[in-house]
């Protein structure tokens, strides 16, 4: 925030809300063994198994917003904690195909129950899980998310800006 400003940006208060809810959910997870990161990762990968659906690493990327690197050193990890599987798709041999392992859907369902608590209590300001705020206040970051991030800024918009920070 620059001095003088009306107070903190759109993109400040989302940073440092992101930021919070990391800390929070890595403190919650830590007697499981789970980082926010791996959790993502494994989360999604629990709501996937339970579609049918094996993903690659890519499309996991892809689901949470990782980077593919970043998703295949946790995979890596996971794998070596005895949660993940990691095998070549059959289909694509330069793809890798995640699956949770028996232990690891023990330790998603356990992570899942303690991440909905969590929720639950981080949004009763907005009246909670099933609130009416909570759903308007998740459909306008569903549609922040919607915007494209590769779309580069021109000469006029750097000039247009007010030399605030994010």
């Amino acid at each position: 925030m620059s001095k003088g400003s009306p107070g903190p940006t759109p993109g400040f208060l989302v940073w440092r809300l992101a930021n919070r809810w990391r800390v929070a959910v890595d403190r919650a997870l830590a007697p499981s063994g789970l980082t926010h990161a791996q959790y993502s990762l494994v989360a999604s990968l629990y709501g996937m198994q339970r579609t049918g659906e094996r993903p690659s690493q890519r499309r996991l990327a892809d689901h949470t917003g990782l980077e593919a690197l970043y998703v295949s050193k946790l995979a890596r990890a996971l794998e070596a904690a005895g949660l993940v599987e990691r095998a070549r798709d059959p289909r694509d041999p330069r793809a890798v195909q995640l699956a949770l392992t028996e232990e690891g859907q023990a330790v998603t369902r356990r992570a899942i129950g303690v991440v909905q608590e969590l929720l639950e209590r981080l949004l009763e300001p907005l009246g909670g899980l099933g609130a009416e705020r909570t759903r308007a206040f998740t459909h306008e970051l569903t549609t922040l998310l919607d915007v494209p991030l590769d779309v580069p800024l021109t000469p006029s918009d750097h000039e247009n800006s007010k030399g605030t920070p994010p």
